[in-house]
Parts: structure tokens; C-alpha cells; sequence
């Protein structure tokens, strides 16, 4: 089985030619089809399995997925640390892509004995879950809340476009990055599931020995309840959304410690749950 190998931060001028696919649409102003090519993401049914036993098919964009695969374990709750998965190996099928993780055998026993099946999709965070009590509930992990400062909003939302060579390419993705508290962009995942590339970008960050202190979680769709689960979960002070939050959001971000930030533009943002940090205290760090 393979080990894991760690990920590049590098910023690609391009995304790699798995992760889109060319096609000559017909365009409603044109005349004729074949007038154009256009770049579409790739979706692939992506199978987790744990050992020998399958847990999941997400449908994913087919990159970064050992980095997925490590978030969607911790936000699983399959395990507690990056150290307790042993190795990850990739296996591409005529069907779709087959992602094998080798846990460390206690913590492999004691999945046996709370799984449960789960399928998933791009749209869904809580597919398969029986019951209300099946619910992912974060205990708020390390870090206290982060205050933020407008101005790192600002600077993150001016950088995020870089960082994102796939929708540039197919206007279809989204990107979650991991931010210092002057709104420099670390680290960023991309994926057609807005679950998906959190999920990378937090295994992106524990795989190469990450916590999640002075920095903040920016994703460019809304804020909902499984979003503020995942990165309270990975143990983020902050969430800055793109788009707006529900109402569960606010709820579990106000509970769980954790700001909030929605409906964040370069000329104005609005905070849901934690409070402002003043300039002046961001320059005396």
C-alpha cells in the first residue's frame, strides 16, 4: 500500500487534465453548433473504503483526494488524528476511483463498530444519517474564537481568484483555502462539492503536521451547518463565507465558539456570530 506523501502548495497556472474535460456545446446566441469549446469539471463517483470495508461514494472532483480523504475522515469522525491513518492508496477504476485507507488497528476496530452506511453526494453533508442523534456535533476543539479584522478579509478575498485554476477554467467549482490573520492564503482545494473542498483543504493541513491556530477557514459558497461543523471540527477560530449562512449555521457557530463571517465582498462582509478585531490591535501583533 502506498504511504502518504505530502501535498504541494504550489498555486498551479493550471488544474491538471483529470479534472476537466473539453465539449463543443450548442450555444443559444449562436448559429451554429460546434462554435465553441467549452471546459467543463469533472465529476467522478469517488468509493472510500477502510480497510476492506466500504464506507462511502462521494462524488468529488478526482484531485487532492488523498487530502480528501484524510478531512473526510477526521470530519467523519473516523479518526481523532492524521497519525491514525497508516496509508492511503488510490486506485482508479473503469467506473470510477476506489481510495483505500489502511487506519491503525485500534482505531480500525473501533470503526467496525460505529459504522454505518452513508451515500453521498456533491450537495448533501448529512446523506445516510438515520436519525437526529446520528448528527455531527462538533466539541469545540482547541482554539477559541478568532477575531478578525476587515482588512484580512479583504486581502483573502483579493487573492482567492489565483487559487483557484479550475474555475477559472470552468466557472463550475469551489475553493476553500486556509488564511493567516492577515488574510495571506496558505493553502487551497478545489472541488465540485463545496463539502468536498473543505474536506481537502483540512486533510491538506493535517498532513503536513497543520493545527489550525492563528489563521481562518475562507469558502466561497454559504455557510451552512455542516461547513461550521467541519471547521470547528478541524479546530478553526474562524469562517469566512462567501455567501450567506442559515440559520443552523449561526446557531452551532454562536455555540461552538467560532466567528462567522457571511456575505463577505472586498467592500463590506457581515458578521453572524464573535466580534471585530480592531485594526489598531492587528498592527500592534
Amino acid at each position: 500500500m502506498r504511504r502518504n506523501s505530502k501535498s504541494s502548495e504550489g498555486i498551479p497556472a493550471q488544474p491538471p487534465a483529470s479534472q476537466a474535460v473539453s465539449v463543443a456545446p450548442l450555444r443559444f446566441a449562436s448559429p451554429a453548433p460546434g462554435s465553441g469549446i467549452a471546459e467543463v469539471a469533472v465529476e467522478a463517483p469517488v468509493s472510500i473504503v477502510y480497510g476492506n470495508q466500504p464506507y462511502a461514494v462521494m462524488m468529488a472532483t478526482p484531485s487532492d483526494l488523498e487530502d480528501f480523504v484524510t478531512g473526510f475522515s477526521l470530519t467523519e469522525g473516523i479518526v481523532r488524528i492524521a497519525a491514525e491513518i497508516r496509508g492511503i492508496a488510490v486506485s482508479p477504476q473503469p467506473d470510477g476511483i476506489v481510495v483505500t485507507v489502511d487506519l491503525e488497528p485500534g482505531r480500525f476496530r473501533e470503526h467496525l463498530a460505529r459504522r454505518r452506511n452513508l451515500s453521498g453526494r456533491t450537495s448533501c453533508g448529512l446523506c445516510g444519517v438515520e436519525t437526529l442523534s446520528d448528527m455531527p456535533r462538533a466539541s469545540r476543539g482547541a482554539n477559541a474564537e478568532t477575531a478578525l479584522t476587515p482588512a484580512a478579509i479583504r486581502n483573502a478575498l483579493g487573492e482567492i481568484e489565483r487559487h483557484q485554476p479550475l474555475n477559472r477554467l470552468t466557472r463550475s467549482v469551489h475553493a476553500a483555502a486556509w488564511c493567516d490573520l492577515d488574510g495571506r492564503i496558505l493553502a487551497a482545494r478545489e472541488d465540485v462539492g463545496r463539502h468536498n473542498a473543505l474536506d481537502k483543504l483540512i486533510g491538506a493541513r493535517l498532513r503536513v503536521g497543520h493545527n489550525a491556530k492563528d489563521g481562518f477557514v475562507l469558502v466561497t459558497s454559504r455557510a451552512s451547518f455542516e461547513m461550521v461543523e467541519k471547521a470547528a471540527i478541524f479546530g478553526a477560530g474562524a469562517l469566512v463565507a462567501i455567501s450567506a449562512p442559515t440559520s443552523l449555521a449561526i446557531e452551532r457557530a454562536r455555540a461552538l465558539g467560532l466567528a462567522l463571517v457571511c456575505v463577505a465582498r472586498e467592500d463590506g462582509a457581515v458578521l453572524f456570530a464573535g466580534e471585530w478585531q480592531r485594526e489598531s490591535e492587528s498592527a500592534a501583533r
